[in-house]
């Protein structure tokens, strides 16, 4: 009897590089060590831009309408800092004592991290709708999603909150046929529904 074929790995890193291949689970207590972890989650927004914006380009003033945008996008960016410093300094508190000047904020200097669906560490867009329906977003805050699960208004950010101090930022690589067929399966989707949402990260071609 033939032996089953080798699975696929993920993609390689370059072959000079130490980093280790991560994922946001290392970022948890395992349920057998016994240690009571947490995950929390949040998502803030910037309502009323889109109108405004609108009102601008009506009055043919495309500089105002743009610059509109932009608060609105820093505002839900300072709203999300905001609330993760609260975690961080007074809700969990586990970096009481925190003192972090501008630039250590704009270097990620604080603990724990923040990861957004959609983004480099959580690439999967998908994970909004186990997040709205975990807190109940759309009725507590108004943010609801779209069809593309891109959020409205648009000047939202949503994300995970870890408060493991080793915890940081990676990027998934490219993954490969085997991955996505054991995701697809453990997110009781099928493989193209998956190949659809992370299509940006595979790591071979479809057709």
């Amino acid at each position: 009897m033939a032996p089953p074929p080798p699975l696929d790995l993920q993609a390689e890193k370059d072959p000079a590089s130490t980093d280790p291949y991560l994922c946001l689970a290392d970022f948890v207590a395992p349920l057998h060590t016994g240690v009571r972890d947490h995950l929390g989650l949040f998502a803030v927004a910037c309502f009323g831009v889109e109108e405004l914006s609108q009102a601008y380009e009506e009055q043919c003033d495309d500089y105002s309408s743009i610059m509109v945008k932009a608060l609105g996008d820093r505002l839900a960016e300072a709203f999300a800092e905001e609330l993760h410093a609260r975690v961080r300094r007074e809700l969990w508190a586990y970096c009481g004592g925190e003192e972090l000047d501008f630039a250590d904020l704009r270097s990620l200097r604080y603990g724990g991290i923040r990861p957004a669906p959609g983004y480099p560490s959580q690439p999967d867009h998908t994970e909004k709708l186990t997040m709205w329906a975990l807190a109940d977003i759309e009725r507590c805050t108004g943010i609801r999603l779209t069809e593309s699960l891109a959020m409205a208004p648009a000047s939202a950010v949503s994300g995970l909150y870890f408060s493991n101090l080793k915890s940081k930022y990676f990027a998934v690589g490219k993954i490969c046929k085997d991955q996505i067929e054991d995701y697809a399966q453990r997110k009781n989707m099928s493989v193209a529904e998956v190949e659809k949402w992370l299509g940006p990260i595979l790591g071979y071609d479809t057709d």
